[in-house]
Protein backbone atom coordinates (compact mmCIF):
# COMPACT_ATOMS: atom_id res chain seq x y z
CA UNK A 1 0.00 0.00 0.00
CA UNK A 2 1.13 3.41 -0.84
CA UNK A 3 1.86 5.61 2.14
CA UNK A 4 2.81 8.83 2.71
CA UNK A 5 5.56 9.83 4.97
CA UNK A 6 6.18 12.60 7.58
CA UNK A 7 8.69 13.13 10.46
CA UNK A 8 6.19 11.87 12.43
CA UNK A 9 4.76 8.91 11.24
CA UNK A 10 3.50 6.49 8.41
CA UNK A 11 -0.22 6.73 7.95
CA UNK A 12 -1.79 4.92 4.81
CA UNK A 13 -3.50 7.61 2.36
CA UNK A 14 -6.75 5.56 2.55
CA UNK A 15 -6.89 6.73 6.13
CA UNK A 16 -6.23 9.62 5.95
CA UNK A 17 -8.55 10.59 3.19
CA UNK A 18 -11.31 8.97 4.98
CA UNK A 19 -13.83 11.22 7.26
CA UNK A 20 -13.55 10.63 10.51
CA UNK A 21 -15.74 8.24 12.09
CA UNK A 22 -18.41 8.80 14.59
CA UNK A 23 -17.72 6.72 17.81
CA UNK A 24 -19.64 2.93 17.85
CA UNK A 25 -22.24 2.70 19.26
CA UNK A 26 -22.52 1.14 22.76
CA UNK A 27 -24.18 -1.79 22.77
CA UNK A 28 -24.46 -3.74 26.50
CA UNK A 29 -23.84 -7.00 26.31
CA UNK A 30 -26.21 -7.95 29.29
CA UNK A 31 -28.65 -10.53 29.84
CA UNK A 32 -31.92 -10.94 31.66
CA UNK A 33 -30.73 -11.25 35.17
CA UNK A 34 -29.01 -8.16 34.47
CA UNK A 35 -32.17 -6.10 33.26
CA UNK A 36 -34.10 -7.70 36.33
CA UNK A 37 -31.61 -5.88 38.65
CA UNK A 38 -31.07 -2.81 37.50
CA UNK A 39 -34.88 -2.62 37.69
CA UNK A 40 -35.44 -3.75 41.24
CA UNK A 41 -32.10 -1.15 42.10
CA UNK A 42 -34.80 1.48 40.26
CA UNK A 43 -37.70 0.89 42.36
CA UNK A 44 -36.00 -0.72 45.79
CA UNK A 45 -32.12 1.11 45.96
CA UNK A 46 -31.30 -0.71 49.64
CA UNK A 47 -30.57 -4.29 49.29
CA UNK A 48 -29.21 -5.85 52.64
CA UNK A 49 -28.30 -9.39 53.77
CA UNK A 50 -31.35 -11.50 55.49
CA UNK A 51 -34.09 -10.25 53.26
CA UNK A 52 -32.24 -10.17 50.15
CA UNK A 53 -29.74 -12.23 49.65
CA UNK A 54 -30.77 -14.00 46.28
CA UNK A 55 -30.96 -10.36 44.48
CA UNK A 56 -27.23 -9.45 46.21
CA UNK A 57 -26.02 -12.68 45.15
CA UNK A 58 -27.61 -11.32 41.52
CA UNK A 59 -25.91 -8.10 41.79
CA UNK A 60 -22.35 -9.62 42.80
CA UNK A 61 -22.07 -11.95 39.60
CA UNK A 62 -22.98 -9.25 37.62
CA UNK A 63 -21.19 -6.26 39.35
CA UNK A 64 -18.71 -5.23 36.35
CA UNK A 65 -21.83 -5.19 34.11
CA UNK A 66 -24.25 -3.25 36.50
CA UNK A 67 -21.55 -0.35 37.98
CA UNK A 68 -20.98 0.66 33.64
CA UNK A 69 -24.91 1.10 33.20
CA UNK A 70 -25.41 3.16 36.15
CA UNK A 71 -22.34 5.08 35.91
CA UNK A 72 -23.64 6.22 32.46
CA UNK A 73 -26.46 7.77 34.27
CA UNK A 74 -24.07 9.44 36.60
CA UNK A 75 -25.39 6.80 39.48
CA UNK A 76 -23.29 5.21 42.01
CA UNK A 77 -23.95 1.73 43.55
CA UNK A 78 -22.27 1.01 46.48
CA UNK A 79 -21.86 -3.38 47.14
CA UNK A 80 -20.68 -3.87 50.61
CA UNK A 81 -20.13 -7.31 52.54
CA UNK A 82 -23.70 -7.36 53.16
CA UNK A 83 -25.67 -4.76 51.46
CA UNK A 84 -26.16 -3.23 48.69
CA UNK A 85 -27.15 0.80 47.55
CA UNK A 86 -27.88 2.36 44.42
CA UNK A 87 -27.12 6.23 45.26
CA UNK A 88 -29.16 7.82 42.63
CA UNK A 89 -30.35 11.87 41.73
CA UNK A 90 -33.76 12.92 42.81
CA UNK A 91 -36.48 12.31 39.86
CA UNK A 92 -37.46 15.55 38.66
CA UNK A 93 -40.84 15.64 39.82
CA UNK A 94 -39.89 14.41 43.48
CA UNK A 95 -42.63 16.77 44.68
CA UNK A 96 -45.09 14.65 43.08
CA UNK A 97 -43.58 11.36 44.84
CA UNK A 98 -43.34 13.01 47.75
CA UNK A 99 -47.32 13.71 47.98
CA UNK A 100 -48.37 10.24 46.73
CA UNK A 101 -50.85 7.92 49.40
CA UNK A 102 -47.87 6.23 49.82
CA UNK A 103 -45.45 9.12 51.15
CA UNK A 104 -44.57 9.92 54.35
CA UNK A 105 -45.63 12.92 56.35
CA UNK A 106 -43.36 16.32 56.94
CA UNK A 107 -43.14 15.49 60.73
CA UNK A 108 -41.66 11.57 59.77
CA UNK A 109 -39.59 12.79 56.99
CA UNK A 110 -38.57 15.19 59.94
CA UNK A 111 -37.77 12.15 62.67
CA UNK A 112 -36.25 10.14 59.80
CA UNK A 113 -33.15 12.25 59.81
CA UNK A 114 -33.25 13.17 63.65
CA UNK A 115 -33.32 9.22 64.36
CA UNK A 116 -30.33 8.78 61.78
CA UNK A 117 -28.35 11.58 63.10
CA UNK A 118 -28.75 9.86 66.45
CA UNK A 119 -28.24 6.99 65.61
CA UNK A 120 -24.76 7.72 64.55
CA UNK A 121 -23.30 8.43 68.05
CA UNK A 122 -25.56 5.34 69.52
CA UNK A 123 -24.03 1.77 70.26
CA UNK A 124 -24.72 -1.45 68.25
CA UNK A 125 -27.52 -2.27 70.70
CA UNK A 126 -30.00 0.44 71.67
CA UNK A 127 -33.48 0.57 73.52
CA UNK A 128 -35.89 2.24 71.21
CA UNK A 129 -36.79 5.06 74.17
CA UNK A 130 -32.74 6.01 74.58
CA UNK A 131 -32.61 6.21 70.44
CA UNK A 132 -35.76 8.55 70.93
CA UNK A 133 -34.32 10.74 73.39
CA UNK A 134 -31.09 10.93 71.67
CA UNK A 135 -32.97 12.17 68.73
CA UNK A 136 -34.60 15.18 70.98
CA UNK A 137 -31.43 16.13 71.91
CA UNK A 138 -30.79 16.52 68.43
CA UNK A 139 -34.02 18.36 67.43
CA UNK A 140 -32.86 20.62 71.00
CA UNK A 141 -29.75 21.50 69.18
CA UNK A 142 -31.52 22.23 65.72
CA UNK A 143 -34.13 24.18 67.29
CA UNK A 144 -36.74 21.96 66.15
CA UNK A 145 -39.71 21.64 68.32
CA UNK A 146 -40.48 18.16 69.89
CA UNK A 147 -43.58 17.30 71.83
CA UNK A 148 -44.19 13.83 72.28
CA UNK A 149 -47.55 13.29 71.50
CA UNK A 150 -49.44 10.89 69.79
CA UNK A 151 -48.99 12.00 66.32
CA UNK A 152 -45.14 12.53 66.94
CA UNK A 153 -45.16 8.97 67.88
CA UNK A 154 -46.42 7.99 64.99
CA UNK A 155 -44.04 9.46 62.87
CA UNK A 156 -41.62 8.25 64.88
CA UNK A 157 -42.83 4.70 63.98
CA UNK A 158 -43.05 5.19 60.90
CA UNK A 159 -39.53 7.25 60.15
CA UNK A 160 -38.06 3.80 61.97
CA UNK A 161 -39.93 1.76 59.47
CA UNK A 162 -38.35 3.59 56.83
CA UNK A 163 -34.91 2.76 58.49
CA UNK A 164 -35.39 -0.55 58.57
CA UNK A 165 -36.86 -0.94 55.26
CA UNK A 166 -32.88 0.55 53.81
CA UNK A 167 -31.67 -1.81 56.90
CA UNK A 168 -30.20 0.84 58.85
CA UNK A 169 -31.76 0.15 61.67
CA UNK A 170 -33.35 -3.19 62.66
CA UNK A 171 -36.71 -3.86 65.10
CA UNK A 172 -35.52 -6.84 66.86
CA UNK A 173 -38.92 -7.53 69.05
CA UNK A 174 -41.25 -7.09 65.78
CA UNK A 175 -43.86 -4.62 68.11
CA UNK A 176 -42.61 -1.13 66.96
CA UNK A 177 -46.25 -0.34 66.74
CA UNK A 178 -46.57 -0.63 70.79
CA UNK A 179 -44.83 2.50 70.65
CA UNK A 180 -47.84 4.67 69.94
CA UNK A 181 -49.82 3.70 72.73
CA UNK A 182 -46.68 3.34 75.29
CA UNK A 183 -44.16 5.29 75.05
CA UNK A 184 -42.00 3.26 77.40
CA UNK A 185 -42.48 0.06 75.53
CA UNK A 186 -39.46 -2.23 75.96
CA UNK A 187 -38.31 -2.35 71.95
CA UNK A 188 -34.65 -3.63 71.12
CA UNK A 189 -32.96 -2.27 67.97
CA UNK A 190 -29.76 -2.76 66.29
CA UNK A 191 -27.86 0.45 64.47
CA UNK A 192 -26.14 -0.53 61.67
CA UNK A 193 -23.41 1.76 61.65
CA UNK A 194 -21.73 0.89 57.85
CA UNK A 195 -24.77 1.45 56.13
CA UNK A 196 -26.13 4.33 57.96
CA UNK A 197 -22.87 5.85 56.55
CA UNK A 198 -24.24 5.62 53.57
CA UNK A 199 -27.63 7.08 54.42
CA UNK A 200 -27.31 10.46 52.25
CA UNK A 201 -27.26 9.88 48.83
CA UNK A 202 -24.83 12.78 47.39
CA UNK A 203 -22.24 11.75 49.80
CA UNK A 204 -19.06 12.97 47.67
CA UNK A 205 -15.63 11.73 48.89
CA UNK A 206 -13.59 13.74 47.07
CA UNK A 207 -15.56 17.22 47.87
CA UNK A 208 -16.48 17.92 51.82
CA UNK A 209 -19.55 20.55 51.11
CA UNK A 210 -18.35 21.65 54.68
CA UNK A 211 -15.39 22.85 54.13
CA UNK A 212 -15.00 23.62 50.41
CA UNK A 213 -18.97 24.07 49.21
CA UNK A 214 -18.11 25.81 45.94
CA UNK A 215 -15.78 22.53 44.69
CA UNK A 216 -18.41 20.45 45.72
CA UNK A 217 -20.82 22.17 44.05
CA UNK A 218 -19.18 22.34 40.81
CA UNK A 219 -18.72 18.60 41.07
CA UNK A 220 -21.83 18.65 40.77
CA UNK A 221 -22.03 19.97 37.02
CA UNK A 222 -20.19 18.72 34.18
CA UNK A 223 -19.79 19.86 30.22
CA UNK A 224 -23.51 20.39 28.97
CA UNK A 225 -23.48 17.77 26.52
CA UNK A 226 -23.12 14.83 28.82
CA UNK A 227 -25.31 16.09 31.42
CA UNK A 228 -27.83 16.25 27.95
CA UNK A 229 -27.56 12.64 28.17
CA UNK A 230 -27.71 11.80 31.81
CA UNK A 231 -30.30 14.60 32.22
CA UNK A 232 -32.68 12.99 29.57
CA UNK A 233 -32.04 9.88 30.24
CA UNK A 234 -32.49 9.84 34.37
CA UNK A 235 -35.98 11.19 33.11
CA UNK A 236 -36.94 8.23 30.94
CA UNK A 237 -35.88 5.65 33.33
CA UNK A 238 -37.42 7.66 36.21
CA UNK A 239 -40.93 9.40 34.83
CA UNK A 240 -43.90 7.43 33.68
CA UNK A 241 -43.39 9.69 30.36
CA UNK A 242 -41.54 12.38 29.16
CA UNK A 243 -42.99 15.28 27.67
CA UNK A 244 -41.02 17.47 25.03
CA UNK A 245 -42.51 20.68 26.64
CA UNK A 246 -40.79 20.14 30.04
CA UNK A 247 -37.33 19.98 28.22
CA UNK A 248 -35.30 22.62 27.69
CA UNK A 249 -34.26 23.88 24.21
CA UNK A 250 -31.14 22.02 24.24
CA UNK A 251 -32.26 19.12 25.86
CA UNK A 252 -34.90 18.46 23.71
CA UNK A 253 -32.65 19.01 20.82
CA UNK A 254 -30.28 16.03 22.46
CA UNK A 255 -33.57 13.95 22.60
CA UNK A 256 -34.58 14.12 18.73
CA UNK A 257 -31.17 13.37 17.76
CA UNK A 258 -29.66 10.47 20.17
CA UNK A 259 -33.02 9.00 21.48
CA UNK A 260 -31.98 6.05 19.13
CA UNK A 261 -28.65 5.42 19.18
CA UNK A 262 -27.87 6.04 23.00
CA UNK A 263 -31.33 6.31 24.98
CA UNK A 264 -32.08 3.11 22.85
CA UNK A 265 -29.11 0.58 24.46
CA UNK A 266 -29.74 2.05 27.55
CA UNK A 267 -33.31 0.93 27.91
CA UNK A 268 -32.29 -2.27 26.32
CA UNK A 269 -29.74 -3.25 29.53
CA UNK A 270 -32.75 -2.35 31.72
CA UNK A 271 -34.78 -4.98 29.90
CA UNK A 272 -36.71 -1.76 27.97
CA UNK A 273 -38.33 -0.47 24.47
CA UNK A 274 -38.80 3.22 23.58
CA UNK A 275 -42.02 4.25 22.74
CA UNK A 276 -41.65 7.59 20.93
CA UNK A 277 -44.60 10.28 19.70
CA UNK A 278 -44.69 13.61 18.62
CA UNK A 279 -45.66 15.06 22.47
CA UNK A 280 -42.85 12.94 24.32
CA UNK A 281 -41.69 9.29 24.81
CA UNK A 282 -41.17 6.69 27.76
CA UNK A 283 -39.03 3.98 28.18
CA UNK A 284 -41.53 0.73 28.27
CA UNK A 285 -40.98 -2.62 30.38
CA UNK A 286 -42.43 -5.84 28.22
CA UNK A 287 -45.09 -8.32 29.99
CA UNK A 288 -42.86 -11.05 29.79
CA UNK A 289 -40.14 -8.76 31.65
CA UNK A 290 -41.80 -9.14 34.91
CA UNK A 291 -43.92 -11.45 36.91
CA UNK A 292 -45.90 -9.71 38.87
CA UNK A 293 -47.30 -5.54 39.18
CA UNK A 294 -44.83 -5.40 42.84
CA UNK A 295 -41.80 -6.21 41.07
CA UNK A 296 -42.12 -2.55 39.47
CA UNK A 297 -43.77 -0.39 42.70
CA UNK A 298 -46.80 0.20 44.18
CA UNK A 299 -48.66 2.62 41.85
CA UNK A 300 -50.72 0.44 39.24
CA UNK A 301 -52.47 2.24 36.34
CA UNK A 302 -55.69 1.32 35.85
CA UNK A 303 -55.39 -1.84 37.87
CA UNK A 304 -58.07 -2.37 40.40
CA UNK A 305 -60.27 -0.25 42.53
CA UNK A 306 -62.74 2.11 42.70
CA UNK A 307 -60.28 4.95 41.86
CA UNK A 308 -58.28 3.44 39.45
CA UNK A 309 -61.46 1.90 37.54
CA UNK A 310 -62.80 5.82 37.38
CA UNK A 311 -59.76 7.01 36.10
CA UNK A 312 -59.16 4.97 33.09
CA UNK A 313 -62.75 5.63 32.13
CA UNK A 314 -62.10 9.50 32.64
CA UNK A 315 -59.08 9.32 29.89
CA UNK A 316 -61.00 7.95 27.94
CA UNK A 317 -63.91 10.44 28.27
CA UNK A 318 -61.25 13.17 27.90
CA UNK A 319 -59.97 12.01 24.73
CA UNK A 320 -63.91 13.13 23.22
CA UNK A 321 -64.40 15.69 25.31
CA UNK A 322 -61.27 17.95 25.83
CA UNK A 323 -60.49 21.29 24.20
CA UNK A 324 -57.17 20.18 22.30
CA UNK A 325 -55.05 23.18 23.47
CA UNK A 326 -53.05 25.05 20.96
CA UNK A 327 -51.04 27.37 23.58
CA UNK A 328 -48.33 26.27 26.20
CA UNK A 329 -49.38 22.94 25.92
CA UNK A 330 -50.55 21.71 22.33
CA UNK A 331 -51.63 18.30 21.80
CA UNK A 332 -53.12 18.62 25.29
CA UNK A 333 -56.96 18.21 25.93
CA UNK A 334 -58.47 21.03 28.67
CA UNK A 335 -61.50 20.52 30.86
CA UNK A 336 -62.50 22.30 33.22
CA UNK A 337 -63.63 20.80 36.94
CA UNK A 338 -66.95 21.32 36.57
CA UNK A 339 -66.89 19.09 33.66
CA UNK A 340 -64.90 15.87 35.04
CA UNK A 341 -67.60 16.06 38.14
CA UNK A 342 -69.73 15.88 35.62
CA UNK A 343 -68.36 12.42 34.30
CA UNK A 344 -67.64 11.05 37.45
CA UNK A 345 -71.35 11.35 38.49
CA UNK A 346 -72.37 9.75 35.62
CA UNK A 347 -70.08 6.80 36.24
CA UNK A 348 -70.89 6.52 39.43
CA UNK A 349 -75.11 6.26 38.42
CA UNK A 350 -73.75 3.43 35.88
CA UNK A 351 -72.17 1.62 38.80
CA UNK A 352 -73.65 -0.13 42.40
CA UNK A 353 -71.97 0.92 45.34
CA UNK A 354 -71.05 -1.22 47.87
CA UNK A 355 -70.09 -5.44 48.22
CA UNK A 356 -68.49 -6.30 44.51
CA UNK A 357 -68.79 -2.48 43.37
CA UNK A 358 -67.64 0.87 43.74
CA UNK A 359 -66.78 1.67 47.44
CA UNK A 360 -69.78 3.04 49.08
CA UNK A 361 -68.06 6.19 50.28
CA UNK A 362 -66.51 7.12 46.52
CA UNK A 363 -69.71 6.21 44.84
CA UNK A 364 -71.98 8.83 46.95
CA UNK A 365 -68.99 11.25 46.40
CA UNK A 366 -68.07 11.87 43.35
CA UNK A 367 -67.33 15.47 43.07
CA UNK A 368 -65.37 15.26 46.80
CA UNK A 369 -63.24 11.98 47.92
CA UNK A 370 -64.01 10.18 44.68
CA UNK A 371 -62.59 13.13 42.41
CA UNK A 372 -59.72 13.54 44.79
CA UNK A 373 -58.19 9.86 43.96
CA UNK A 374 -58.45 10.32 40.57
CA UNK A 375 -56.98 13.08 40.70
CA UNK A 376 -54.38 11.85 42.73
CA UNK A 377 -53.81 8.91 40.72
CA UNK A 378 -53.37 10.75 37.35
CA UNK A 379 -51.50 13.69 38.45
CA UNK A 380 -48.96 11.20 39.96
CA UNK A 381 -48.37 9.21 36.77
CA UNK A 382 -47.94 12.71 34.76
CA UNK A 383 -51.27 12.13 32.77
CA UNK A 384 -53.03 15.49 34.43
CA UNK A 385 -52.20 18.48 35.88
CA UNK A 386 -54.21 20.64 37.72
CA UNK A 387 -54.18 24.44 37.20
CA UNK A 388 -56.76 26.11 39.21
CA UNK A 389 -60.41 25.11 37.75
CA UNK A 390 -58.66 23.86 34.32
CA UNK A 391 -57.60 19.80 34.10
CA UNK A 392 -55.19 19.21 31.49
CA UNK A 393 -55.02 16.30 30.12
CA UNK A 394 -51.65 14.30 28.56
CA UNK A 395 -51.70 13.39 24.75
CA UNK A 396 -50.31 10.02 26.77
CA UNK A 397 -53.85 9.18 27.31
CA UNK A 398 -54.07 7.75 24.02
CA UNK A 399 -52.38 5.01 24.34
CA UNK A 400 -55.48 3.07 26.03
CA UNK A 401 -58.32 2.18 23.90
CA UNK A 402 -61.76 4.07 24.84
CA UNK A 403 -63.59 1.34 27.01
CA UNK A 404 -67.27 0.77 26.61
CA UNK A 405 -69.26 2.53 29.34
CA UNK A 406 -69.42 0.34 32.51
CA UNK A 407 -72.19 -2.36 33.31
CA UNK A 408 -73.38 -2.25 36.64
CA UNK A 409 -72.12 -4.72 38.80
CA UNK A 410 -68.39 -5.07 39.69
CA UNK A 411 -66.33 -2.00 38.97
CA UNK A 412 -62.36 -3.86 39.34
CA UNK A 413 -61.55 -4.64 36.26
CA UNK A 414 -59.52 -7.66 35.96
CA UNK A 415 -56.54 -7.85 33.85
CA UNK A 416 -57.72 -9.64 31.59
CA UNK A 417 -60.59 -7.33 30.89
CA UNK A 418 -60.09 -6.32 26.95
CA UNK A 419 -61.67 -2.92 28.04
CA UNK A 420 -58.93 -2.19 30.57
CA UNK A 421 -55.41 -2.83 29.12
CA UNK A 422 -52.82 -3.21 32.11
CA UNK A 423 -49.63 -0.61 32.46
CA UNK A 424 -47.70 -0.79 35.51
CA UNK A 425 -45.46 2.01 36.88
CA UNK A 426 -42.96 1.96 39.46
CA UNK A 427 -42.78 4.60 42.48
CA UNK A 428 -40.23 6.72 40.54
CA UNK A 429 -41.84 5.86 36.91
CA UNK A 430 -40.75 2.80 35.73
CA UNK A 431 -43.47 2.07 32.88
CA UNK A 432 -44.68 -1.63 31.70
CA UNK A 433 -47.25 -2.28 29.62
CA UNK A 434 -49.44 -5.08 27.38
CA UNK A 435 -50.56 -2.97 24.29
CA UNK A 436 -48.33 -3.09 21.46
CA UNK A 437 -46.61 0.05 21.37
CA UNK A 438 -47.98 2.31 18.11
Amino acid sequence: MTTVTDTAASVPRAEIEQPLRRPRKWTPDVGFEVADVLRLLMVRPWLYAGRDDEDIAKVRRNRDAIVDIFSRLGWVLVVDRDFVRLRKSAPVRSAVFASGPEAPSALACQWFFLLAAAAESMGRWVPLGSLVSAARSVAAEAETETNGDIAERRAIVRALRMLSDRGVIEDLDNNLDTYVSEERAPIGLAIHHTRLIHLIANFDTQHDPMSDPAAWIGALHEDEAREEARSVSRRLLDDSVVHVGDLSEREADWLSRRLRDYVGPLAEAFGLHIERRTEGAAVVVPESAFRAPKELGPVTFPGKGTAAHAALFVCAWAREAGDIDAGDAPGWRVLRRAAVVAELERLAALQKAGKGGWRRELAEDPGGALLGEVRDILCGLDLVRVEGDLWYFSPAIDRWETPADPEPGPADASPDAPAAELAIYSAEGVAAERVEAS
